[in-house]
């Protein structure tokens, strides 16, 4: 799929900067890639049956405590989905993923979390379905390609650990 055409047929034309491989985001402090706007931590979690899977996206930095996110939402023991399930319902790779893989997500079966202390962030630092580039959506552009996709996303005090 090409994610900048679908974006653009969605009204949503953000800058898109090419780079090397980004994995994590230890590489890109390793690469000292530095650009305007909110860097992001996207993590792929699953609840502890494998019914239920979450996108949260948070601070790079932020240690995320999963037991009290857990007890937080309701949900059995949150863990890290494996890279056989990012695949099934996002359609990337580990390395790979981003609020926008959710365009993968056509049966809505991954919630978006996102930490309440993005709230005024800006330029979201996103990959588009693939660790080498970057695109960056405004807070505006971000809302519109959720609603499009159909995924509402939902607000949460992110605990840390």
């Amino acid at each position: 799929m090409d994610i900048m055409a679908r974006l653009a047929e969605w009204h949503i034309r953000p800058p898109l900067i090419e780079h090397p491989p980004l994995r994590t985001c230890d590489d890109a402090d390793r690469l000292l890639v530095n650009r305007p706007g909110t860097r992001l931590k996207n993590l792929f979690l699953r609840d502890n049956y494998g019914r239920k899977h979450a996108l949260l996206l948070t601070h790079p930095n932020k240690q995320v405590d999963l037991k009290a996110l857990s007890r937080q939402q309701g949900w059995s023991r949150l863990g890290f989905a494996s890279a056989e399930r990012l695949e099934r319902y996002l359609g990337v790779a580990p390395g790979h993923v981003s609020v926008l893989a959710l365009v993968n997500d056509r049966q809505l079966q991954v919630e978006l979390w996102l930490d309440e202390e993005l709230k005024d962030g800006d330029d979201f630092h996103c990959h588009p379905l693939r660790n080498t580039a970057t695109v960056l959506m405004s807070r505006a552009d971000l809302l519109r390609f959720t609603e499009q996709t159909g995924h509402a996303p939902r607000w949460l005090p992110v605990p840390s650990r």
